[in-house]
């Protein structure tokens, strides 16, 4: 009896410890993404999240850490939301490249918009080595494959230059959110992707 005593409590500690990881967790995504990572601290984490400082330190060795592993599951979703929307789109190259600049498009439209996690973090952490440095650069990197493999099945003359250049119209549509909303400059931003796809299809077909 003892000894199930002992498994039990030991059961329900680990359970209250994955608990209070998990409310920290949620809490601190939130947090970072609306607020920024600067401007939040460890006590403001745990206070929101009910639970005590410890409690984050045996989840996560710092706030970096913690960061890391925000930006970590933040990637993780957005590979799995454009590989739902490129398998949604079938297997013609214009129509997967257009799929993915709408989804874009469609992220920027959502009311709960607060910008790309990894942009805004990327500015607030700009020292290299950073745990979330790391995470958001490999994520930007695979962005920016994913777009160029689009592109070469496009088969158009220079698909890096097709590719980087939807990216700066993204990027650039997200920064100028911060600033003027969705009917900003960043409205305009379907009109402007769909115009570098098409200025290089026509490269690709010799029509000036």
């Amino acid at each position: 009896m003892a000894k199930n005593a002992d498994a039990c409590g030991e059961l329900e500690t680990e359970n209250a410890r994955k608990t209070a990881a998990s409310k920290i967790f949620d809490t601190a995504r939130d947090l970072f993404y609306r607020r920024g990572v600067r401007a939040v601290g460890v006590d403001e984490i745990v206070c929101e999240a009910g639970v005590t400082k410890p409690s984050l330190y045996r989840a996560f060795k710092s706030k970096d850490d913690l960061v890391a592993a925000c930006l970590r599951e933040s990637g993780r979703e957005g590979r799995e939301a454009i590989a739902e929307v490129l398998a949604k789109a079938g297997d013609d190259p214009r129509i997967r490249l257009d799929a993915l600049v709408r989804h874009y498009a469609d992220k920027l439209a959502h009311p709960d918009f607060r910008g790309c996690l990894m942009s805004n973090v990327a500015v607030e952490l700009p020292e290299p080595g950073h745990p979330g440095r790391e995470v958001l650069e490999e994520c930007k990197a695979e962005m920016r494959a994913t777009f160029l493999g689009l592109a070469r099945d496009l088969d158009v003359a220079d698909p890096e230059g097709l590719s980087d250049g939807l990216i700066l119209v993204i990027e650039g549509a997200i920064a100028t959110y911060h600033v003027f909303g969705s009917q900003g400059p960043a409205h305009s931003m379907l009109m402007t992707c769909n115009a570098v796809i098409e200025a290089n299809l026509r490269r690709k077909a010799g029509i000036r």
